[in-house]
């Protein structure tokens, strides 16, 4: 079974920054591509960033280009979420995913239990 366990969330000002990590489970961790999606209260979750499991490829929303970067760390198993320049519509819970195969054609298989982050105006 894979765990992905999110950390980092919080609350911070607009315009500051955070850092999510997900640490997953398992020792196949650099065979998958990976994402990060979001979910603000009484809205569906959405599509945030992802990254292929070389990590040479990554593809963002249009909403957070240029502010936000995922990248990945195969010796521990873990991918980042780097939030600069965050606004208060950035709020909501994020999740890491672990797709079945490429973030091109497939859907996420695994996800973690969500961290919240809240910017405040």
């Amino acid at each position: 079974q894979v765990q992905l366990v999110e950390s980092g969330g919080g609350l911070v000002q607009a315009g500051g920054s955070l850092r999510l990590s997900c640490t997953a489970s398992g020792r196949t961790f650099s065979n998958y591509d990976m994402g990060w999606f979001r979910q603000a209260p009484g809205k569906e979750r959405e599509f945030v960033a992802a990254i292929s499991r070389s990590g040479g490829s990554t593809v963002y929303a249009d909403s957070v280009k240029g502010r936000f970067t995922i990248s990945r760390d195969s010796a521990k198993n873990t991918v980042y979420l780097q939030m600069n320049s965050l606004k208060p519509e950035d709020t909501g819970v994020y999740d890491c995913a672990r797709y079945s195969g490429s973030y091109v054609s497939t859907e996420p298989q695994y996800w973690g239990q969500g961290t919240q982050v809240t910017v405040s105006s």
